[in-house]
């Protein structure tokens, strides 16, 4: 037994993940402290000391929108503006009581701390309803705090007067109302996916020590990531969903690649190797494709990079942090950890569930593969059939940046939001004109101002009212806010953002020497947005399309394999794109409780990074046993069902943990992030099933030997292999 340890362990010097799983196991003790202090003070940094910087939205538009967005917070004091609403169905707003509730509400924010402007209330025309409005001064830090206290002056005024309804919304009021429900949406999740995660894992492994520790290993790898956000996003502010982007990919890799691991051991040691060989052979195997695999799901999420939108960018940062940090875990402290437990990986076996183990020809997946390979034809035809059917929504898809109108009316703010809506009804929308000179008041500026006036009159069918114009203290800055027919991204709105843009404002304040003049609001920035990301689409696609070409050409030494595999991940992406669209877009999800809206417009391109990235674990996992059983000799209609099958049981372990994990999110009550719940769980639902079961092995029996062709002009390619075949512990 030493000698064939000995002798595997020369074999693989060369093997990085070897080399670091053999000194955490002789190390394990600063191996397993290392990472609990690494994890301690990345959380101390992040939570405690230099906590996350989040992305101002307006600066990070892209185009026109995203200047208009800076020369305003440039120029303007920053400020919230709230609203408290008083409303009665039997008293009317010239009864004394009303009056003096009105009254109540004026002099409790006069008196609040952090409050300013409070105007003049304004009455509706049913005469039931108060509109007050008032500004919190200072910048997001400052008016989270204050809003505080003018909630509490609200509250206050609404127990005072308990036969109106009183309350508060606005745009520091929503703000706290929807971190708080996300921070306590998010302990949900966590919580939920950590005890589902568990539940899967006991199913997988029997036991309840071996269960827990790819779950602790995911865990930790989030927690140290979220606090690594901190500092990092001071150099490069982050978007406020990274959190929940962490948590969905981090808890999935990092179970994932803890799993292939484990699982690999368990089979070491099964197979007669003792606890340190065996951990030195799941070093040299599963720790190199869990190495391998990372990276390249890193790679992908770089993609996210040339995405052209600050969004995307935090996105890849918040991915490839915790992507790194997991195969860290899983390459230091894993090991040390199952030396350090040996035999006792073992302890609180669960009765009546036992392992799950791969079983040859047996089981659901063994039943349907030899059904596939025996009409392989047949089989790639419907399964292709089946998902581009899923895929023909996609032609409809419509995106939105969101707003209030995505945000959940569990909340009571946004309740109140939609009351005064309907109290105080505005018929349209409006885009803004931001015009910045050296002065905004000069004869030329205001000619032009006066100019766009009268050409946005001159088109009824497009615009409607007159337009307001607000100045910047110093003049240098007119915000002219001109309402228009269409309302948020409808056709007509983004019809009158086309004729700002390309008539109105150029022939009015846009020609004027020294003048810049953009066009802002929500259908100007949604299609800047919009245009942003697919004018990048191409570089992100060719990025993420030829890392993953390359990756599977090298390793797999084919030129097959790696057009293939793309062209089956594009399958599966466009199936989860049409999906959503019909469970959001079309509403059919409404009937499991879904929000119903247009698709958020950076989930596509996140999407298509994120899949292709998580697919390719999968692919590489199952496509390099294959591989091994055709260079044994095997045929490859032979080596498709070994390999298929002998994956089998870990991959459907893996596959289900990301699906119930990305699923929870489906119960948020934001509606992009059901989506992204949605969109992920389907995804690699679809990949698990449809594409692994059925369209893999059919294509392979197809192409048979000219899966491994290779043009002699390439055969300089190395030869690399993400999971080396060890050889078996016994002769």
């Amino acid at each position: 037994m030493a000698a064939q340890s000995n002798t595997h362990t020369a074999s693989t010097n060369h093997n990085i993940a070897a080399r670091i799983g053999r000194w955490s196991v002789r190390h394990r003790r600063s191996a397993i402290l290392g990472w609990l202090a690494f994890v301690f003070v990345s959380m101390a940094l992040g939570f405690n000391l230099i906590p996350q910087k989040n992305i101002e939205q307006m600066d990070a538009l892209p185009g026109e929108s995203g200047k208009a967005g800076k020369v305003l917070n440039d120029a303007y004091p920053d400020k919230a503006g709230e609203q408290v609403l008083v409303q009665s169905k039997s008293l009317r707003a010239s009864d004394s009581q009303f009056k003096a509730a009105v009254a109540d509400v004026s002099k409790r924010l006069k008196d609040t701390e952090g409050v300013s402007e409070v105007a003049a209330p304004q009455i509706s025309k049913d005469g039931h309803s108060a509109l007050v409005t008032f500004s919190l001064p200072g910048k997001k830090d400052v008016t989270e705090k204050s809003v505080v206290h003018s909630l509490a002056a609200v509250h206050a005024a609404q127990k005072a007067n308990p036969e109106l309804r009183i309350a508060e919304t606005g745009d520091a009021s929503i703000q706290k109302a929807e971190l708080d429900k996300s921070n306590e949406e998010m302990g949900k999740s966590m919580f939920f996916s950590l005890g589902l995660t568990l539940i899967i894992l006991l199913f997988t492994f029997g036991a309840f020590v071996a269960a827990g520790i790819p779950v602790l290993l995911g865990l930790t790898a989030v927690l140290a990531t979220l606090g690594l956000l901190g500092p990092v996003s001071q150099l490069a502010p982050v978007d406020e969903s990274v959190m929940h982007v962490v948590l969905l990919v981090g808890m999935a890799v990092g179970v994932d690649y803890s799993l292939f691991y484990l699982k690999r051991e368990r089979e070491e040691r099964a197979a007669g190797r003792d606890a340190n060989a065996a951990i030195e052979a799941a070093a040299a195997t599963s720790g190199r494709a869990v190495l391998i695999s990372g990276f390249t799901v890193m790679v992908a999420m770089a993609g996210m990079y040339m995405g052209g939108i600050a969004n995307f960018a935090s996105f890849a940062t918040g991915t490839i942090i915790v992507v790194a940090v997991a195969v860290l875990g899983s390459l230091t402290v894993l090991p040390a950890t199952l030396s350090k437990l040996g035999h006792r990986v073992e302890k609180g076996r669960v009765p009546l569930i036992g392992r799950i183990r791969d079983r040859g020809g047996l089981g659901l997946w063994s039943r349907l593969l030899d059904r596939v390979l025996r009409r392989p034809l047949v089989s790639a035809v419907l399964a292709t059939g089946v998902l581009l059917a899923l895929t023909a929504p996609v032609v409809g898809i419509q995106t939105s940046l969101g707003g209030t109108d995505t945000s959940s009316r569990d909340l009571q703010v946004m309740r109140t939001y939609d009351r005064v809506n309907a109290a105080f009804p505005s018929e349209g929308g409006s885009e803004i004109v931001v015009i910045k000179a050296d002065n905004a008041t000069s004869p030329k500026v205001v000619a032009g101002i006066d100019k766009l006036e009268r050409e946005t009159a001159a088109r009824p069918a497009l615009f409607q009212g007159k337009p307001s114009v607000e100045l910047s203290s110093d003049k240098t800055v007119a915000s002219v806010t001109v309402p228009t027919v269409g309302e948020g991204t409808n056709a007509k709105a983004n019809k009158a953002v086309d004729a700002l843009r390309e008539d109105i404002v150029p022939n009015s304040v846009g020609n004027i020497d020294g003048v810049e003049a953009y066009t802002s609001g929500e259908a100007a920035a949604t299609r800047d947005f919009n245009e942003a990301m697919i004018g990048h689409l191409p570089l992100v696609f060719a990025f993420v399309l030829s890392a993953a070409f390359l990756l599977l050409l090298v390793t797999f030494r084919s030129i097959v394999i790696p057009v293939k595999a793309i062209a089956l991940n594009l399958l599966s992406v466009g199936a989860a794109y049409g999906l959503l669209v019909t469970v959001f877009q079309h509403g059919a999800g409404k009937a499991l409780g879904l929000q119903s809206g247009d698709i958020a417009a950076w989930l596509p391109l996140f999407l298509f990074v994120i899949l292709f990235g998580l697919s390719m674990d999968y692919h590489v996992f199952i496509l390099t046993r294959v591989r091994e059983a055709y260079d044994r000799g095997m045929s490859t209609g032979d080596a498709v069902a070994h390999g298929i099958k002998s994956t089998a049981g870990v991959v459907t372990s893996a596959a289900t943990v990301m699906v119930g994990v990305f699923a929870m999110f489906a119960l948020s009550s934001e509606l992009e992030m059901q989506q992204l719940g949605v969109g992920l769980a389907a995804a690699v639902l679809i990949d698990a099933t449809i594409i692994r079961g059925i369209l893999l092995p059919a294509t392979m029996k197809l192409l048979g030997d000219w899966n491994w062709y290779l043009p002699r002009k390439l055969g300089w390619l190395p030869k690399v292999s993400p999971e080396p075949e060890v050889a078996p512990a016994y002769g």
